[in-house]
Parts: C-alpha cells; structure tokens; sequence
C-alpha cells in the first residue's frame, strides 16, 4: 500500500533526511521517499496513518495526507 504525506518545514537536505528517518522508524513502512520540491512523502508498506503523521511532527515538521495528484 502506497501512502503520500504532504510535509511541511523542510528546507533542506538535512531536513529530507531527517523526515525520511523518522518515516522509516514507523513499524510497517518497507520503502520511504521523500521530495524537497514537491513537500511531498511516499511511503510504502501498512504502517498506521496516524504514526506516520506522529514520528513526521515529534521530528518538528508538519505533515498530513496529501490530496490525490
């Protein structure tokens, strides 16, 4: 299952790792992508929407779902 967060704060590499980490600390998650331009996250996998949205925020970014492209 493909889940795609929009992120908000990041302004850097620096901040793409540290959202990718987070993302990827989530049981569940196989794959994770994260892209600077677009503020967008792509996660793959069957983690909870709701602690993917939570390890995103305890990093200090802000994310929620993002509407369909």
């Amino acid at each position: 299952m493909t889940q795609t967060l929009s992120i908000t704060g990041m302004s850097c590499a620096h901040c793409v790792r540290a959202v990718t980490s987070a993302l990827e600390s989530v049981a569940g998650v196989e794959s994770v992508e994260v892209d600077l331009d677009l503020a967008r996250a792509r996660v793959e996998g069957h983690a909870d929407a709701d602690a993917l949205i939570a390890a995103v925020v305890a990093e200090g970014y802000g994310a929620e779902p993002a509407p369909p492209a």
